[in-house]
């Protein structure tokens, strides 16, 4: 009997390690080319792919309010992690979306703020929390 159990794990980690090789998208793929000319050619698609998924509108949201530093980001958003914080940060900065401010000093003075671009989002940002604000006050959001 245990015998059979290690070769079921084992024949399951080699069908994972198949999987994983097996889904792993080139650069040059189909569907990176076609990924690319859908964000050039439709706003939303481009919009979403700058700030899209759970964190980037909640980093944005927060650093309306002016600069933050990296701990006060982390405070103002408990349920992330560090790693998802200081990933999002990066993106965002490539996006130029974000500015990073590093002032030479010891220990070291980072200041996170909104760039002209990630400025222009504010409407955007404000029309989300808006929205929200009404859906939540109408009950319409589920209660867990």
């Amino acid at each position: 009997m245990k015998y059979k159990v290690t070769f079921v794990l084992t024949y399951l980690q080699v069908l994972t390690l198949k999987y994983v090789t097996m889904t792993q998208i080139k650069e040059s793929s189909t569907r990176n080319f076609n990924k690319t000319v859908s964000a050039m050619e439709c706003p939303v698609t481009y919009v979403m792919n700058k700030i899209g998924g759970h964190w980037k509108p909640i980093i944005l949201y927060q650093l309306m309010s002016g600069p933050r530093r990296y701990s006060e980001l982390k405070r103002a958003i408990p349920p992330i992690t560090e790693k998802m914080l200081i990933q999002h940060l990066k993106q965002l900065q490539d996006d130029n979306l974000v500015i990073r401010h590093a002032e030479p000093v010891v220990p070291p003075f980072v200041t996170y703020y909104l760039s002209p671009s990630g400025k222009k989002l504010t409407p955007v940002l404000d029309a989300m929390a808006a929205w929200g604000r009404r859906e939540i006050g109408t009950g319409a959001v589920k209660k867990s």
